[in-house]
């Protein structure tokens, strides 16, 4: 994580290691299956840090990953130097692909959801793909 942009989209490769039923702040009482999520983010400013908060255990809970975040853990990460715009172009094709939790940390976004349930974590390389061939094209 040393050579972060300063600004940009994100991508959080997450493991819940067993069912959990959260309150996700103003989302209310969600389900979460075990297994893997991906969520998608992004930064205006000190992408590195937002990324470091993730991270950490310990925090106060203020966005919606951060309720999920405090049960499951952040396996990989993929940034990009992309603006904004970006963060909603990923989501809303990850929505075609992968199931998303509805709402889940789209309070400001065209697309339903930012996390999306992967059937096993080999999708994940099918993300990175899709992430390129999106900017690419």
């Amino acid at each position: 994580m040393e050579r972060l942009p300063d600004k940009g989209v994100y991508l959080l490769l997450i493991f819940l290691p067993m069912d959990e039923d959260l309150s996700v702040g103003a989302l209310g009482e969600k389900h979460f299956r075990a297994g893997y999520y991906v969520y998608v983010g992004s930064a205006q400013r000190n992408l590195k840090k937002r990324i470091e908060r993730h991270l950490r255990r310990e925090k106060r809970k203020r966005w919606h990953i951060d309720y999920l975040l405090s049960k499951a853990e952040v396996r990989d990460v993929l940034a990009y130097p992309w603006e904004k715009e970006w963060e909603e172009r990923i989501a809303k094709a990850m929505g075609e692909r992968y199931p998303g939790v509805k709402g889940f940390g789209a309070s400001d976004s065209g697309a339903s959801s930012h996390l999306f349930y992967l059937k096993n974590s080999e999708e994940w390389e099918e993300i990175k793909s899709l992430c390129e061939e999106l900017y690419i094209s």
